[in-house]
Parts: structure tokens; C-alpha cells; sequence
């Protein structure tokens, strides 16, 4: 039999972990609403926008500024993400091999062709672009390294989803994000059709989507066991022609296809 002090010592251990996990959650919390704010932030608007206590999200924060993984903006209000995390992140290129070919391949399609290259992966049930490199024109198509996007907007997105079952893709897809920046809205039947299509086709190119003066050729590259692990992406003006944009096309395709693992 267990006496007193055993049962009291394993409900302390009990406690003692789900407090542990409870700040676990919150430390990870704070660092993915920093990256979908994409900028410096009070600690009361942090706490607000977390609906968490104002002291605890100010102890866990001074934790995070003291190991060096946040680090206060000038005026000493707002915090953001610190010079370890971005050390780290520079670890992780090192050691991913596709990351790494693939931002090499991403630089030298933009400067070939003086588009807009990106390579996307998927990343938390959003389209990720994890690499971009400007075109070369006088008006550069912006595209943002780190920035997230619904999938339903993008050409990526009915590519790297190619071999999802219907329920998983459903499962991903907020009605929110059916709706187009412009308003219009997406049909997830509609979306789903063009999901299949894409991967039987190998290629998807998508027109006045996020925003009514690009489209978005994308290319998939496919891990050895035959999965699309990333995209490799051209942003143009939506006026290219036909014959200009299926010689990027087979160009973008080329360099996927050199990026993806022989299976």
C-alpha cells in the first residue's frame, strides 16, 4: 500500500507537470502570435491577444529576453523575436538539405528570368513561404520570407495538398479561408476539383487570387517517398502571355524536378 506521503508526492509531480506543460504552451503561444503579427508588440496587447493574465505573460516574456530567444524593441515597450531564434533558424537551414538547395535554386530562377521565386512548404495547415527572392522589374511584386497564406488563395496550395484525403483537407480549411482578399468566395468542391487536377497535371497556375494583377505558377517537389515536400513558385504580372508564361512554366518544372529526391 501507498501511505500518505507517497500519494502526496505523486499528486505534487502531477501539478508540478501540468504546470510545466501549461507554460510549455504558453511560451509557444507568444512565439506563433509574434509570427503571425509579424512585427514588435507591448506586452499588455501580447497578453491581450493571447486572452492571457498580464503578469504571467510579463514573467514568461523576461524569461524569454533573458535567454536571449526575445529581445525589447528601443523604446523598451514592445518585444519581439531575439537574435538566438534567428541563430537557431540558421542551424536549421545548415541541416535541411532541401531548404538549403532550394534557396539556392529559388535565387538563381529569379535572377534568370526576372520574376518574383519562391519555394513554399506547408506549415501549420497554411501556405508557407519559406524562401523568396524579388524579380528584377522596376515594379517588384512584394513576397514576404515567413509569410503564411490559406491555402484556398494559392497555386502552392492545390499542389501540396495533391494526396490528402477529402476529410483531411476539410479538416484544414476554414470557411474563412474560402474567402478571397477581394471577397468573392471560394467553393470547397470547387477547391477540391482543382486540388486532383493539379496532381494528376503536375503544374497548377492561378489568376487574380490574392490580389488582381498577379498570377502564381507553381511547380511541385517531391520528397523520395513520392510526397510534395515543397513548391518552387513564379509570381508574374497577370498580363504575361501565353507563350511567355509556358516557357517559365517548363523552365519552373525543370528546377522543381532538379530539387525533388530521386525516388
Amino acid at each position: 500500500m501507498q501511505d500518505g506521503n507517497g500519494v502526496m508526492d505523486r499528486q505534487g509531480a502531477s501539478e508540478d507537470k501540468v504546470s510545466r506543460e501549461k507554460g510549455l504552451n504558453r511560451v509557444l503561444e507568444i512565439l506563433e502570435y509574434l509570427h503571425r503579427t509579424q512585427r514588435a508588440i507591448g506586452i499588455g496587447d501580447l497578453a491581450k491577444g493571447l486572452n492571457a493574465p498580464r503578469s504571467t505573460t510579463y514573467t514568461l516574456v523576461r524569461s524569454l529576453v533573458d535567454a536571449g530567444l526575445l529581445e525589447m524593441a528601443g523604446d523598451g515597450n514592445r518585444v519581439y523575436f531575439g537574435k538566438k531564434l534567428y541563430l537557431y533558424g540558421m542551424d536549421y537551414v545548415r541541416g535541411n538539405d532541401l531548404l538549403r538547395r532550394g534557396r539556392q535554386e529559388v535565387d538563381n530562377l529569379s535572377r534568370e528570368t526576372g520574376e518574383t521565386s519562391e519555394l513554399c512548404m506547408l506549415q501549420s495547415g497554411r501556405y508557407t513561404i519559406v524562401h523568396s527572392s524579388p524579380g528584377t522589374r522596376p515594379f517588384r511584386i512584394s513576397s514576404a520570407t515567413g509569410l503564411q497564406i490559406p491555402l484556398p488563395w494559392t497555386a502552392s496550395g492545390r499542389l501540396l495538398l495533391a494526396r490528402f484525403e477529402r476529410a483531411d483537407i476539410e479538416g484544414m480549411i476554414s470557411e474563412d479561408d474560402l474567402v478571397l482578399p477581394d471577397g468573392r468566395r471560394l467553393r470547397l468542391d470547387d477547391f477540391i476539383a482543382d486540388i486532383a487536377t493539379a496532381g494528376l497535371a503536375g503544374y497548377c497556375i492561378t489568376s487574380g487570387l490574392v490580389d488582381a494583377y498577379t498570377k502564381c505558377l507553381a511547380a511541385p517537389v517531391f520528397s523520395a517517398a513520392g510526397k510534395v515536400e515543397a513548391t518552387m513558385c513564379l509570381v508574374v504580372p497577370i498580363d504575361t502571355s501565353d507563350e511567355k508564361t509556358g516557357g517559365l512554366l517548363a523552365l519552373l518544372r525543370q528546377r522543381a524536378a532538379r530539387l525533388s529526391m530521386p525516388g
